[in-house]
């Protein structure tokens, strides 16, 4: 077993980081042991953690990741201090790109018909900051009626999401399964949230691969800051990337090993 920090903040954060790219990250975390190790291995990935609370008393969040042999990898996750994260204290000031991920797993954004979730992304916008979304895949054995609430606050907000990156997995669990996972497939749910007031959406499917599709130009000019500049470029797209045939050696998308603890 090794620890390691995942999740949206610390993967994101560090892919940014390492283009070179100015990275300040906001996430609660617990006073505890983890959260103390958590800030350490953010810190050391050279984005500002300046915005990573500690709370006292609180646990910090963490995930179980199993991956049995010949199966995809499973997660054990207790939500800990990310109850408590509202986003009011995410400070845009001279931000040009807002990331948020797994609205999903964040009780406080999520709570109130995803009251939170729409100020925050409302602020950015407000605020000229691009806002880019990124969801999770939820139990498929939610109750129809918490289905149906995700439903309706998606489809409230997607007119202020610049950038949307689902898995088809992702809008399964909200809108349905898809009818298939192939290019054409993709592109029509790409379509729906472009339809939905969404400016770029990336629908990814695993091996099966992704499928990118935009809006018309002002659409895209309206897209903030980071999206502006290449509005006239990226503009009315549909493009398809199979994935790469490769070994699968791991689906933590790191270094095999039995089992693995994300924080």
């Amino acid at each position: 077993m090794q620890v390691r920090a995942g999740g949206c903040v610390a993967n994101t954060g560090r892919g940014l980081a390492e283009l070179g790219a100015p990275v300040r990250l906001f996430a609660d975390a617990g006073d505890d042991e983890l959260g103390r190790m958590l800030n350490q291995l953010l810190t050391e990935r050279g984005a500002d953690t300046g915005g990573v609370r500690l709370l006292v008393g609180a646990a910090t969040s963490y995930s179980i990741v199993l991956e049995p042999a010949g199966a995809d990898r499973c997660f054990l996750h207790h939500v800990g201090a990310n109850a408590a994260f509202d986003g009011r204290d995410v400070d845009l000031t001279g931000a040009d790109l807002l990331h948020l991920g797994y609205p999903e797993l964040l009780p406080a954004i999520a709570a109130a018909d995803g009251q939170a979730l729409r100020k925050l992304l409302q602020r950015a916008r407000d605020e000229g900051v691009t806002t880019s979304l990124d969801l999770a895949t939820t139990d498929p054995a939610t109750p129809p009626g918490a289905r149906a609430a995700w439903r309706r606050v998606l489809d409230e907000i997607w007119p202020l999401v610049d950038v949307a990156t689902p898995s088809a997995d992702d809008l399964a669990g909200v809108y349905g399964r898809l009818p298939g996972q192939g290019a054409d497939d993709l592109a029509v749910a790409g379509h729906r949230l472009i339809e939905l007031g969404a400016a770029v959406v990336v629908v990814t499917a695993g091996e099966a691969g992704m499928c990118l599709v935009s809006a018309g130009r002002n659409r895209l000019a309206d897209g903030g800051r980071a999206l502006r500049p290449m509005a006239g470029q990226w503009a009315d797209q549909q493009v398809w990337a199979p994935a790469t045939t490769v070994e699968v050696v791991t689906t933590l998308a790191a270094v095999p090993q039995s089992g693995e603890v994300d924080v």
